[in-house]
């Protein structure tokens, strides 16, 4: 199992990013996997994430209505599309699983671990 996170980079407040997690190893459709943040001096915190069983998504609420995660099962790639950006939305971020069908939980259950991006939101 192998995850590749990438898209970050500096934005200006109010600005987007869509990252990209490129997967292999196994089929993206079929399992759960979410995007995790980790700030300066923080605790890595879920973000997004989308089930394995039925499609469904969930955010946390800091970035409810301004994120958005979705994926292409073809492109075997997880994205996830960042609008109205804040400065404590700068963090590196990271795409994980733990091969199960559900959403993933939080970032202490997961097994794989992509190389975070960063992306800093700063005038």
């Amino acid at each position: 199992v192998q995850l590749q996170a990438s898209g970050g980079g500096l934005v200006q407040p109010g600005g987007s990013l869509r990252l990209s997690c490129v997967t292999s190893g196994f089929t993206l459709g079929y399992y759960g996997i979410g995007w995790f943040r980790q700030a300066p001096g923080k605790e890595r915190e879920g973000v997004s994430c989308i089930s394995g069983s039925d499609g469904s998504t969930h955010y946390a609420d800091s970035v409810k209505g301004r994120f958005t995660i979705s994926r292409d099962n073809a492109k075997k790639t997880l994205y996830l599309e960042m609008n109205s950006l804040k400065p404590e939305d700068t963090a590196v971020y990271y795409c994980a699983t733990d091969l199960a069908r559900r959403c993933p939980v939080g970032p202490s259950g997961m097994d794989y671990w992509g190389k975070g991006t960063q992306v800093t939101v700063s005038s």
